[in-house]
């Protein structure tokens, strides 16, 4: 974690500006809902890989509890939707559906309830 400011301070979520970052990859991921085949693989792999590395970058500015959680869970969203869409990973005929219904549910578990319980910001060591 960056030393100096408080972690409420640095957290990129806490900014209307830099909070714009989030919605990139959802808005390419959305779009990517519309659009099928390789184009949908692309746009969610990339939109999963940026979400994630987003994410990542969060957790070590500021320490936000989720981000530790939904960095790796969209980066393997972003692996899953890569390989389901080279047809080598076998989800059958809803495995867009699966990729995003289980990334969405986890991500809103790890902002909403497991930050409600434990807290945004873990204790200062």
């Amino acid at each position: 974690m960056t030393e100096g400011a408080e972690p409420k301070q640095r957290d990129l979520l806490a900014s209307p500006n830099t909070r714009l970052l989030f919605w990139l990859p959802w808005l390419l991921i959305l779009i990517g809902g519309f659009i099928g085949g390789v184009t949908r693989t692309v746009l969610w792999t990339v939109g999963f890989s940026l979400a994630g590395a987003i994410c990542l970058v969060n957790a070590r500015r500021c320490g936000r509890r989720h981000c530790f959680y939904t960095g790796p869970l969209f980066l393997l969203a972003a692996l899953a939707s890569l390989l389901y869409g080279l047809h080598v990973l076998p989800l059958g005929p809803h495995g867009w559906a699966w990729i995003l219904d289980i990334t969405v549910a986890a991500s809103l578990f790890f902002c909403f309830v497991l930050e409600k319980l434990l807290g945004k910001y873990p204790a200062a060591r």
